[in-house]
């Protein structure tokens, strides 16, 4: 292997939910810096949720990604919801690869819109356990291992409904704002262990959370059969700037960031990547 160089050379990041989508995202721009991964999913559908969830498929597809850039990766199924389950993931990755430098907490699900009152108990529980009790399992199992005092970046993945409302989508967004809660109190407790924590606050990416059939038809129940494009021309009204979708791309590189020295000194900060949408709520 060669000697790896870049914004995140020699440091280990560990990734949640990084079989597809933005977490894959994550792991690829990394790796492509210098980062070894530790990558968790749980490789398969959830229950309640509409659209169909990773497989292994996915996340051997990831760690081959990796491994093209000539990275190391440890990949392993867990279920951010099993504190004992997702802290055995992370051990078998540091037995490899050593202690996690950089802590990314995506895993996530998106609900289906229903009115808050018509909304299904199950539904909002369900939604509660992965998208902020999960978040907090992340950060429960990862912060032992860096708290030797060389210090670490720890970035909990919200939304732009984490940071203004969100119509029909309220266990979403009740799930997305407390990540900020966790987020602002992890950053006053670690920081005398020079351990950062920031929350990012992506807008309508082009993942398979929005990218499903049954996202389109909500969105556009006026089409027999609409795709992302018709989709993209309603979600695109959220944005100040007139673009429709925002890439994973572009999300990853604010993670890069946030996970490398060049933010050595931010920490309890919510950085919106969401083309103004926060901004113009």
């Amino acid at each position: 292997m060669t000697h790896a160089v870049g914004r995140v050379a020699g440091k280990v990041a560990f990734i949640t939910g990084a079989a597809r989508g933005q977490g894959r995202e994550h792991a690829v721009r990394l790796a492509e810096e210098g980062a070894d991964i530790i990558a968790v999913d749980l490789c398969s559908d959830v229950e309640g949720v509409v659209y169909p969830g990773a497989t292994d498929d996915d996340l051997d597809e990831t760690a081959a990604l990796v491994e093209k850039l000539d990275r190391r990766i440890v990949t392993a199924k867990a279920d951010v919801r099993d504190l004992a389950g997702l802290r055995d993931a992370l051990q078998r990755g540091i037995d490899q690869l050593g202690r996690p430098d950089v802590v990314i907490a995506n895993a996530g699900i998106s609900g289906s819109p229903a009115p808050s009152a018509l909304l299904e108990e199950t539904a909002w529980q369900t939604m509660l356990d992965i998208n902020l009790t999960g978040v907090w399992h992340t950060t429960k199992v990862a912060i032992p291992h860096m708290s030797d005092g060389r210090g670490g970046s720890i970035i909990l993945v919200s939304s732009m409904l984490g940071l203004r409302g969100g119509a029909y989508m309220v266990h979403y967004a009740s799930a997305k704002h407390g990540v900020v809660g966790l987020m602002h109190s992890l950053a006053n407790e670690l920081a005398p262990q020079l351990i950062r924590v920031n929350s990012i606050h992506p807008g309508n990416i082009r993942t398979p959370m929005i990218d499903n059939e049954q996202f389109h038809r909500t969105l556009r129940p006026d089409l027999p059969n609409p795709t992302m494009d018709d989709t993209a021309a309603v979600i695109g009204h959220f944005h100040l700037l007139p673009v429709p979708v925002i890439e994973a791309r572009a999300v990853s590189n604010a993670v890069l960031f946030l996970a490398s020295d060049e933010s050595q000194y931010i920490t309890g900060a919510a950085l919106p990547i969401d083309a103004g949408a926060v901004a113009r709520f």
